[in-house]
C-alpha cells in the first residue's frame, strides 16, 4: 500500500486565483459549492500587523462586493470565509469589507 502524503495547499480544492473584473486578481470557483460552504481560514489575529490580522492566501484574494456571495465569520482568533449563496463553477468569490474605517 502506498503511503499517503499530506501537502500544504494554499487554497482549498475547487478554488483558483485569476484575473478579476472587480480588481486585479480574484478568487474563483472551479466547481460548484452549496450555500454554507466553509472554505477555510482567511485571517488569523495578530496584533503586530496594522489591521490586527495576517491574511492567508484565501483571505488575500477575495474581492469586495456590495452584493457578496460570501461572508467573513469570526471565531476566536480566526476569520473563516463562508458562502452566503450557491457558488457555481467560474463564479468569483466576494465579500463586503472595508480597508478603512469610514468614521475616521
Amino acid at each position: 500500500m502506498e503511503k499517503e502524503h499530506k501537502y500544504y495547499r494554499p487554497l482549498p480544492d475547487g478554488l483558483t486565483i485569476k484575473h478579476s473584473e472587480i480588481e486585479g486578481l480574484g478568487l474563483f470557483a472551479t466547481k460548484q459549492f452549496p450555500i454554507g460552504t466553509r472554505f477555510g481560514i482567511s485571517h488569523i489575529k495578530n496584533d503586530f500587523f496594522p489591521d490586527g490580522y495576517i491574511r492567508t492566501p484565501l483571505g488575500g484574494f477575495y474581492n469586495n462586493s456590495e452584493n457578496p456571495n460570501c461572508e467573513s465569520v469570526e471565531e476566536g482568533e480566526y476569520k473563516y470565509l463562508v458562502s452566503l449563496k450557491e457558488i457555481n463553477e467560474g463564479d468569483e468569490l466576494t465579500s463586503t469589507y472595508r480597508l478603512y474605517n469610514p468614521n475616521d
